[in-house]
């Protein structure tokens, strides 16, 4: 080693926010820095002699900084800083702050350019640097994806780190691979101050799973029969858990090896088909049907929303191509220079199928799929089946009738024991199961059907064996050893697996559940317990078993469980509407995936339909208050103008009442002199007639006497 590792080591990360960045981000946040450099005899003896440490608590860990690809996702607690970048220039002051920097372009193939303009400017910079730098890229194994077999005589021989220089690439992943080999280039100028590498990461899962997320969803949901291979399903995937991905980074960046090329996968090398069938195996139908490569491109289910959250770019006109695409790489790698020369703690090395049930845990934890189990408990006709079917459908959970699973299952059984079964043996010494070469597709089918059959046999035992072991339990319950057991102060026996986290007992009386199957048509009594002397001895026998001091309420009481009571009778409500939205309350918020595509396609609909009736509403009552009021403002317009006609008229009216008097006084004293005054006017035609006429009426005027004047 050339120096000791430096604290308190800066990484930047992009897209912190994506699968991949959220889980090398969380990992090398509590991540010791210099941890790699011990050997891994050194750890061993530590961890016997010296008690765990939180390296949290040490100070040591790494500062993990970066961008975000969407700049709404929720806070990242594990990142010291999250940038907005807005320019080229930005973005490089925050690279310039770290020791490390880590581009990942196996998500968002936009990062592609951005990583090597990264790498490019930060060359540039060399001189500046006080320190050494690491850029490291995280690329994929798809830039191997159409390399040949070098050997003829030995195809199967994996490729290794030291083959990447014939590596050839699909043809979709050309710009990966151009990235790749420029910024190695990079690190070759000055390594003292700049050192670049390359990781080819195998196809990531875990956690809350990447490329395999459509597969685990499908399982999860298990909405139908079988889950799809697409293909013939024999092409071998290189995988690597995610956090495996994060360990072997931290060894990069510690070690500083002096090969620039890494192959980060594991050491599994399974098919596409016995990965899914194990993932179906262990959380869905168990069930696997083959798909043409042809018609995996048309499968409605396969959505963008279900797999990686790539970003696509003008070589791809549909994102989900791409997916397939990495489905249907067939690689066989193996990665010596990390078993050579790393101290890797694996997680997962032997891959998913190994570690099945840790992964299915995982999955669970990081989408939050919590198992929600509720049982129902009540006298017949109490609406148990009607209420169950709505809170499955509420909580998107798998309705499970007792008497439905036990036809079904002795129906297998039948179908199973009258079919003989068929053995087909391989010719070839030393071929395990699959195809010969050379064998044909007929034979082949019969292998995994044979294969499937000795499953459901072994399954079938299970369950005859199940039958009479809770057959026996019921016969020890009979006999009273039960109560032996809790007189010794032993807890019931249980199966953790299948015991519900929620009881509610329905309860009705006699009355109420008879006057309910009275109302009930014949349609629906056919074929049911619901017939007058069937109902009555059923419900004659509810009562007796649940009045006993050992009843199946007490056993869940004695088990801490303890059972809600609903009173079904209160409501009124034969539906039982009431009774589940009482229960819904009781158990709260779904813990399953949310809705389907096209449920929210439907309630986006809906709403969009909703909004557009509340504009149209809203509009047609602005448009009635408009009318409204221009109807207002006419009515008082006509009012204002009616009410100034009559005060005019009434102003008219009084002017001519006043006017009377003096106009009789002009008739009689000025009239006849001003009449007499114009005509004399008239006569004379003097040059001033206004003075004239003036002289005259002063000189005639009936009051004036001119005498004593």
């Amino acid at each position: 080693m050339e120096e000791e590792a430096p604290r308190g080591r800066r990484i930047f990360l992009n897209h912190l926010d994506s699968y991949c960045g959220r889980s090398i981000g969380k990992y090398l946040s509590t991540s010791v820095v210099g941890a790699t450099l011990e050997s891994a005899e050194d750890e061993e003896e530590g961890e016997e002699n010296e008690p765990a440490v939180d390296p949290t608590s040490t100070g040591e860990t790494y500062e993990i900084v970066g961008t975000l690809s969407n700049p709404e996702s929720a806070d990242l607690q594990f990142a010291k800083e999250t940038y907005a970048v807005s320019s080229r220039e930005e973005l490089l002051s925050h690279l310039l702050e770290c020791e490390i920097v880590l581009y990942n372009i196996t998500e968002d193939v936009s990062q592609i350019e951005e990583a090597t303009w990264a790498a490019s400017a930060l060359h540039k910079e060399i001189e500046t640097f006080a320190k050494q730098k690491l850029f490291i890229l995280i690329s994929t194994i798809m830039t191997w994806a159409n390399t040949k077999p070098f050997d003829p005589e030995n195809p199967e021989a994996p490729f290794i780190e030291e083959d990447f220089r014939k590596r050839r690439s699909h043809p979709a992943f050309v710009d990966h691979l151009n990235a790749e080999k420029h910024i190695a280039k990079l690190g070759k100028t000055n390594k003292k101050k700049f050192s670049t590498y390359v990781v080819a990461s195998g196809h990531q899962y875990g956690a809350e799973e990447g490329l395999f997320h459509y597969f685990f969803k499908m399982c999860w949901l298990g909405e139908t029969p079988a889950i799809p291979v697409f293909g013939d399903g024999k092409n071998i995937i290189p995988t690597i858990h995610v956090r495996d991905l994060a360990i072997v980074l931290q060894n990069v960046a510690e070690l500083k090896p002096a090969f620039q090329y890494i192959l980060g996968v594991d050491s599994s090398m399974h098919t596409l088909r016995e990965l899914i069938k194990c993932i179906s195996k262990n959380i869905g139908p168990g069930k696997i049907e083959k798909v043409p490569k042809e018609n995996a491109f048309l499968s409605k289910e396969l959505t963008v929303s279900d797999l990686l959250s790539f970003i696509s770019s003008g070589k791809y006109l549909n994102l989900k191509q791409m997916q397939l695409d990495m489905l249907f790489v067939n690689l066989r790698m193996e990665s010596l220079y990390l078993k050579e020369n790393f101290n890797i703690n694996w997680f997962a090395e032997t891959g998913l199928i190994d570690n099945i049930a840790q992964v299915v845990l995982e999955y669970k934890q990081a989408r939050g799929l919590l198992p929600l189990k509720v049982y129902i408990h009540g006298p017949p006709g109490s609406g148990k089946s009607t209420i169950a079917k709505e809170l499955c459908k509420h909580y998107k959970l798998h309705y499970v009738s007792t008497n439905d699973a036990i036809s079904e299952k002795i129906a297998d059984l039948e179908q199973i024991v009258a079919k003989e079964p068929v053995r087909v043996e391989s010719e070839v010494e030393g071929e395990g199961e699959g195809e010969r070469e050379g064998e044909g597709e007929g034979e082949r089918v019969v292998e995994e059907e044979e294969e499937e059959e000795g499953e459901n046999i072994e399954e079938a035992k299970d369950f005859l064996d199940a039958i009479k072991e809770n057959m026996q339990q019921n016969k020890e319950e009979d006999e009273g050893e039960e109560e032996e057991e809790q007189a010794a102060g032993k807890m019931p026996k249980f199966n953790q697996i299948i015991i519900p986290e929620f009881i509610f007992s329905l309860m009705a009386s006699d009355e109420f559940l008879i006057n309910r199957i009275i109302q009930l048509s014949e349609s629906e009594v056919a074929g049911t317990q619901y017939t007058e002397e069937q109902f009555l001895e059923a419900l004659k026998h509810f009562r007796k078993i649940n009045a006993d001091d050992v009843t199946v309420l007490n056993y869940f009481d004695e088990l801490e469980i303890h059972p809600q009571f609903v009173d079904v009778a209160v409501y009124e409500d034969f539906e039982n509407r009431l009774a589940v939205s009482k229960i819904i309350k009781e158990v709260g918020e779904p813990r399953n995936y949310g809705l389907t595509d096209e449920e929210k396609e439907v309630l986006q609909r809906q709403a969009a339909e909703e909004q557009l009736a509340k504009e149209a509403k809203e509009k047609a009552e602005q448009e009635r208050k408009e009318d409204k009021e221009r109807e207002e403002r006419k009515e008082r317009w006509e009012e204002w103008i009616k009410q100034q006609e009559e005060v005019k008229k009434q102003e008219q009216e009084l002017l001519e009442a006043q006017s009377i008097p003096l106009r009789n006084y002009l008739m009689k004293n000025v009239m006849p002199t001003l009449m007499q005054g114009i005509n004399e006017c008239c006569r004379i035609r003097p040059d001033d007639p206004v003075n004239f006429l003036a002289e005259y009426l002063f000189k005639n005027s009936p009051d004036i006497d001119w005498n004593k004047r």
